[in-house]
């Protein structure tokens, strides 16, 4: 198909884009356009009426943030953030609440999770914010995990939980994923006779695969009561799959599920630091018992709440990662690379060589690719293997120039 929708982005036009003075970019010349106005420009392609980002001064909010992943010319594909920033619904009520901040946000607090509590039909006490999804799985660590307790999870995976639980003193067990990428969820179970949390991350962080929902069902069916499974559903807006569903429809039917969200990923609002579970009471409460006071500020949490009640903020956010993840997927698949069919805002591309040097030379071409923090750019599991941020068409098209430089000087 030529193009990806009605009014989208077509590849003749990604093409076109792409051979317009982008390589000269990638190899270390002029920043990428991105913030606001790259939002404007990606939206009008797709057809889409877009609000203009409110301004603070003399430049918006996502530009002065830097909210396309470009800072000092540099690229930033590296930590599956979403280049489009938060909702200008969520700018407006971040200016409102600045006379707020010598408050402590308790109201804010309720009012978030009672909008959280109606959107999935539970109860606020099953609901618990936190500062982003990753300060809800540290929760979770802590809370389940133990000597003679471990934390079963998938290699690769998010490592937060794990982490944590080694740290808490408990074992973390690997368990490698399927040979299409799904997690192997009867190995997991079968690796302990009584984990103390299982851990889920659906999609799959970094292979942005999904583990289907009847495989999801068998798994909770199967877990010993004392078990938690822990089901990380930080990407689940971007999913298009027949055979994927969230689980969190489930946990009135399970006491040991617990579902974590994050405002990160498809709202926008990783500096922001805003997630949540969703778990029955008993849970929330052994949760909460080991969460700091007020761990979430006012500045986040009327952002994300605007941010729910902006109804195209989601299905924007969708169209637009589908759109460029679909045209660059074509470009890598006509340089003869494959790519892990993606259900996220990342995709990994099969290298057939070790990622290290790539990352390396793409850094030095000013794009950065692979994990944000140097120290680990790669996945041990997958050494071929390269995770790369789906950007705004612009980034996408630098990163595509810089990447056929990289890849043909190393034959």
């Amino acid at each position: 198909m030529a193009r990806s929708g009605a009014g989208g982005l077509s590849r003749r036009r990604f093409a076109q884009l792409f051979g317009a003075g982008v390589a000269g970019m990638a190899a270390g010349g002029a920043a990428a356009t991105g913030g606001a106005a790259a939002w404007a420009r990606a939206g009008r392609r797709a057809g889409s009426a877009l609000h203009a980002v409110p301004a603070v001064g003399a430049a918006s909010p996502a530009a002065q943030a830097g909210a396309a992943g470009v800072a000092g010319g540099t690229v930033r594909l590296s930590a599956n953030e979403n280049p489009y920033g938060p909702s200008p619904a969520a700018f407006d009520a971040m200016r409102e609440a600045f006379g707020l901040a010598w408050r402590y946000p308790d109201e804010a607090v309720d009012a978030l999770v009672a909008d959280l509590a109606r959107l999935h039909g539970v109860d606020a006490a099953q609901v618990l914010l936190g500062a982003g999804s990753s300060g809800i799985l540290q929760l979770c660590a802590v809370a389940f995990t133990g000597p003679g307790r471990p934390a079963v999870a998938a290699e690769p995976t998010f490592e937060s939980p794990p982490r944590h639980a080694r740290h808490h003193g408990a074992e973390a067990l690997a368990v490698p994923l399927t040979a299409d990428f799904r997690h192997d969820l009867p190995r997991m179970l079968a690796v302990a006779p009584e984990p103390g949390l299982v851990y889920v991350c659906n999609p799959n962080n970094p292979t942005a695969s999904i583990t289907p929902k009847e495989e999801m069902r068998a798994l909770l069916g199967k877990a010993p009561e004392r078990t938690m499974v822990v089901v990380d559903e930080a990407y689940v807006h971007f999913v298009d799959s027949a055979d994927y569903e969230s689980v969190v429809p489930l946990v009135a039917a399970h006491p040991n599920l617990v579902v974590t969200r994050t405002f990160s990923k498809i709202y926008g609002m990783a500096g922001l630091r805003c997630g949540y579970a969703v778990a029955q009471p008993a849970a929330i409460a052994r949760l909460r018992d080991h969460q700091a006071f007020d761990s979430v500020n006012i500045l986040a949490l009327v952002a994300a709440r605007a941010s729910l009640h902006d109804a195209d903020q989601v299905a924007r956010g969708r169209r637009l990662n589908r759109e460029v993840r679909t045209t660059v997927c074509a470009q890598l698949e006509r340089l003869g690379y494959a790519t892990i069919p993606s259900s996220a805002n990342f995709m990994m591309i099969d290298l057939r060589r070790p990622v290290t040097p790539v990352i390396r030379a793409l850094r030095a071409r000013n794009v950065e690719v692979g994990r944000a923090f140097p120290a680990r750019r790669a996945f041990p599991a997958l050494p071929h293997h390269l995770r790369v941020t789906i950007g705004t068409a612009e980034q996408m098209q630098a990163f595509l120039a810089a990447f056929g430089q990289v890849m043909a000087a190393r034959g």
